[in-house]
């Protein structure tokens, strides 16, 4: 007696009607949030492009600002100069500080104690800037400490209070997806904590790291009110973190209350270097992020 043959397996079922219209129209809410979410965006970059466009020249980027309201305003080379090492000297603090914090949460904190200095990261991670520039106002600009009363290192540093939890969370998110695997299998080779630490677990974790520093630079790039307090507003072009020191946002803030226009349409050119500054910041840790992820590294 012949068996009858089995009827081919099917595979997933159909998609009903009503399923495929509520996925277009799930899909059409999304694409239309999404222009809603990008009409603020371009009307503020069209906007500072159409006030701040006619101030870039040759001159903008290689003079520095005259002060002077009967002649040449001058440019904004010293405020560029100025972001370029407050920021770049509040990097070196604060990366190396969040990483090791990071480092500690992920790999040794288990206790009370982690669990504080967890709490008091993301404490820090809500305060407002000006927060950060007052206090650094009267822990070293009232005080004198370090020479001059406004100094740039002191700009640096209060930069570097508001970077420390932004490089402490997203390391230590990285440091958690590392897998544990990995620890394992080197720890049981022999190798000491530290060398796992440093051969193993950093290496697999450096993009991210990267990434999330430059996100925390390109914060800290527009920050203005932390600045005011510390590393206050010069013309001239200095490189000594021991003097006061100009800036983008500090310039910017400036130039805006002058009543000569040729002045405010500077702040809009100083906005639109701003700008480019730091999309130029994201855009290098967005292409450090995919080269990770098409590398397979989270």
């Amino acid at each position: 007696m012949e068996s009858a043959p089995l009827a081919p397996r099917s595979a997933l079922p159909p998609v009903s009607p009503r399923r495929r219209r509520t996925d277009r129209a799930v899909r059409a809410l999304l694409w239309l949030a999404t222009g809603l979410a990008l009409v603020p965006l371009v009307l503020i970059i069209f906007y500072i492009l159409k006030k701040g466009i006619g101030a870039l020249s040759v001159e903008f980027f290689t003079t520095d600002p005259t002060g002077n309201f009967l002649g040449a305003k001058g440019g904004v080379k010293s405020a560029i100069l100025g972001t370029i090492e407050i920021v770049g000297f509040a990097t070196l603090v604060a990366v190396p500080l969040g990483v090791g914090v990071a480092l500690y949460l992920t790999e040794y904190g288990a206790g009370r104690l982690a669990q504080a200095v967890r709490f008091f990261v993301d404490v820090m991670t809500g305060v407002p800037s000006i927060v950060f520039g007052l206090f650094v106002y009267l822990t070293l600009v009232l005080a004198g400490t370090g020479g001059s009363s406004f100094a740039g290192w002191k700009g640096s540093a209060a930069l570097a209070l508001l970077m420390l939890p932004v490089v402490t969370r997203s390391a230590e998110v990285v440091l958690k997806l590392v897998p544990d695997s990995l620890r394992e299998a080197a720890l049981a080779l022999g190798a000491p904590r530290w060398k796992v630490i440093v051969r193993v677990v950093l290496p697999s974790a450096a993009s991210g790291i990267v990434t999330g520093a430059l996100l925390a630079v390109a914060r800290a790039a527009g920050e203005t009110a932390p600045l005011l307090f510390t590393a206050t507003i010069v013309k001239a072009t200095t490189l000594d973190l021991n003097q006061p020191m100009n800036s983008l946002p500090a310039q910017i803030f400036q130039d805006l209350k002058q009543p000569d226009d040729e002045l405010v349409q500077r702040a809009w050119g100083a906005a639109i270097t701003l700008v480019a500054m730091i999309l130029i910041v994201t855009l290098i840790a967005k292409s450090i992020q995919r080269r990770s992820r098409a590398m397979g590294v989270r």
